[in-house]
């Protein structure tokens, strides 16, 4: 990955010193590198060249406006699970017709306003939710654009907190009762059925559940229009691996062709919902040595980085790429070492027993494939401010989402009117 590399000694985010960028905002700050973004989303397009496929972006994987504007520029829709997220997709300039929503907890008021802003589809998870955007719509006058999610039961080979395409989990409708709940929302008037949707979970690093996957609902699709039901497109997900630690996940190359091989025949649209590919190995977090500390068994290179800024490792036990922002001696002795944060928690670990260079306080290190689930889940967990959000690009870099204030945290929270009533009177008296 030649946007992140060593150039004289120093580790650079394209051609900009990560250690400039450190002194202009302070650290910790989330680093994304344009040059990646464009070249993760092109190779997923471009092998999709010659299918009638339509690549949206799973915002949930990161919502900053300025990378979903990036890759909106070079033709990315979006998927969205939220109004919040549909909000952003707009302002950063996302078509409405290119905009997929998806998740099972729609409210009446964020279909009401899907539908107001004219977007692709509404991905619908159960018979209730069916019947509910049909109400929506009705109210509305309008008939609402919806694909069914089809829960296939396969088990993809990825951490059970992100597998979706499970009977127990909570994920779209189960096969058995796909034809019908079909029907049923085909006899609704106030909806325009368009087909087929499902997503079997994240981080799959083989093509096998895919296969299983796409097999039945190939068979589904098929099924639905002998019985004369229209199936105008079909919704795969996205779940596409990336590697965190020499994983090799499947190329785009060889997910088109499966596609193409598995559901070609159908002649249905296809929408793609790649999150972590185009976005995860495209960020890094950069964090400072606080100091270093020496206990009975382990040493502990104290960050000021925390779970609350990258919570992937506590909450996964998820492993990220850990290299100093100075370059090490070749010859430099490695030493296992524990990286952890500064919050009251012992998961506010980023690294056990992970053999690094000798470090000193004030080195600057990055955690690398951070790009995904990682400011976008962020927290401000023991009162710590969020961390500033970059962007680089040709030698420039750009400040995306300034750090706030302490001034703009605690102007968060109000004191009920009672307190302010009490702390009145008590002045009133003490004058």
């Amino acid at each position: 990955m030649t946007e992140f590399a060593y150039r004289d000694g120093v580790l650079c985010a394209e051609d900009v010193p990560l250690p400039r960028i450190a002194d202009a905002v302070g650290t910790p700050f989330y680093c994304y590198s344009e040059a990646r973004l464009a070249a993760r989303y092109l190779s997923f397009a471009n092998a999709f060249r010659g299918q009638p496929a339509l690549i949206c972006f799973a915002l949930k994987a990161n919502s900053n406006l300025a990378v979903v504007h990036a890759l909106a520029r070079l033709g990315a829709g979006a998927d969205v699970v939220s109004e919040g997220e549909l909000r952003q997709a707009l302002a950063a300039g996302v078509p409405p017709e290119r905009i997929v929503f998806s998740g099972v907890g729609k409210t009446e008021a964020e279909i009401e306003h899907a539908l107001g802003a004219g977007i692709l589809q509404i991905n619908v998870e159960s018979t209730a939710e069916i019947a509910d955007v049909a109400r929506v719509a009705a109210r509305m006058g309008t008939r609402a654009p919806v694909a069914l999610r089809i829960n296939p039961d396969v088990a993809a080979d990825t951490h059970a907190k992100i597998a979706t395409g499970k009977s127990e989990n909570k994920f779209g409708i189960d096969l058995d009762h796909a034809r019908e709940a079909y029907g049923f929302a085909a006899g609704l008037r106030a909806l325009d059925v368009q087909g087929l949707a499902m997503h079997i979970g994240s981080q799959i690093l083989s093509l096998d559940p895919f296969r299983v996957a796409f097999g039945k609902l190939a068979l589904l699709a098929a099924d639905l229009k002998a019985a004369g039901l229209p199936v105008k497109r079909l919704d795969l997900g996205g779940g596409l691996g990336i590697a965190y630690d020499g994983e090799q996940p499947p190329e785009p190359a060889g997910y088109a062709a499966l596609v193409a091989e598995t559901l070609g025949a159908l002649g249905c649209e296809i929408v793609l919902e790649p999150g972590r590919y185009l976005v995860g190995e495209a960020g890094l977090l950069i964090t400072r040595v606080v100091r270093l500390k020496d206990g009975i068994t382990h040493r502990f290179a104290i960050v000021d980085a925390a779970m609350n800024d990258l919570a992937r490792p506590a909450l996964y036990g998820a492993y990220h790429r850990i290299t100093p922002v100075k370059e090490p001696r070749p010859s430099a002795p490695l030493a296992p070492v524990e990286v952890v944060g500064p919050v009251c928690e012992t998961a506010d670990t980023f690294a056990r027993d992970r053999k690094l260079p000798p470090l000193e306080a004030g080195d600057l290190l990055a955690i690398h494939q951070a790009g995904a689930y990682g400011a976008v889940m962020a927290s401000t967990y023991n009162a710590r401010l969020l961390v500033p959000e970059v962007m680089v690009k040709d030698g420039r870099f750009a400040v995306i989402r300034p750090r706030p204030s302490y001034d703009d945290l605690l102007g968060r929270d109000r004191l009920p009117d009672w307190e302010a009533e009490r702390d009145a009177a008590r002045r009133v008296r003490e004058a």
